[in-house]
């Protein structure tokens, strides 16, 4: 968090037109892989910086700043996101948010916990009660307007719509509950991977937006508990089908 207070030491560069990568990524995320390769020397990696390698029966999965737009802007809402897959199964997640010191954490089969205490997602029963979040489409394949349609619909029918820019830390608060649902097109392994245990081990449903299981490879992921799930995926349906045809 040093780099915060010196923004000149930040050395930013452009991976595309709306993705941006600093030497502050590049640096935290060799020292994640140097410390879990200590630990773990035959387990593989799949981060977003420096891409896969090694084994992939055991895989870390890490994004070592989820935001980095808004940390460039020091726009407090960011973290670090890793995750351990095993055999197609993530056993293992960490979010990370250094700015509140917020430290969420899952191991399937046992719950997730936040900051060590037990979380659960929201109880909130219709989504006419309910906080949702999402992110905007930036792949240049990707044609926005049928997720803008689909969003207008998803704002007339939610409390209110949130787009913070950390897929990673929304997931998150899904997780403990502080957002009631999330969905989002065309996202990698490394932004999702650890969200997804937390929700889960937290009480809630992960899906594609189509309402299948194929979201790790897809990228395109709807999540909530289950009342408030049996009323967004239809809405999220059109916008499927959609995608489907593309």
């Amino acid at each position: 968090m040093q780099a915060l207070d010196r923004p000149d030491k930040i050395n930013i560069s452009k991976k595309s037109d709306k993705d941006f990568v600093t030497n502050i990524d590049n640096a935290a995320e060799r020292a994640i892989i140097e410390i879990l390769h200590i630990a773990y020397p035959t387990h593989g990696f799949l981060c977003e910086e420096s891409g896969q390698e090694g084994d992939n029966n055991y895989q870390w999965i890490i994004d070592p700043i989820d935001g980095t737009t808004n940390f460039i802007h020091g726009f407090p809402h960011f973290c670090i996101s890793i995750a351990l897959k095993h055999n197609d199964q993530i056993e293992q997640a960490v979010i990370y948010d250094p700015l509140k010191e917020d430290l969420f954490t899952a191991t399937r089969g046992q719950g997730a916990l936040k900051n060590n205490h037990r979380m659960r997602v929201a109880e909130c029963r219709h989504l006419n009660e309910s906080l949702i979040a999402t992110g905007f489409p930036f792949r240049r394949n990707i044609d926005s307007d049928p997720y803008y349609k689909t969003l207008q619909n998803v704002a007339l029918h939610c409390v209110d719509i949130r787009r913070a820019g950390s897929a990673a830390l929304d997931l998150a608060y899904v997780a403990s509950g502080q957002l009631d649902g999330f969905f989002e097109l065309a996202l990698y392994p490394w932004d999702i991977a650890a969200g997804i245990l937390l929700i889960k081990e937290a009480g809630g449903l992960v899906t594609d937006i189509d309402g299948s299981e194929n979201y790790l490879k897809s990228g395109n992921i709807a999540t909530a508990n289950p009342k408030i799930m049996r009323e967004l995926l239809p809405l999220l349906k059109p916008l499927a089908e959609t995608l489907k045809l593309h």
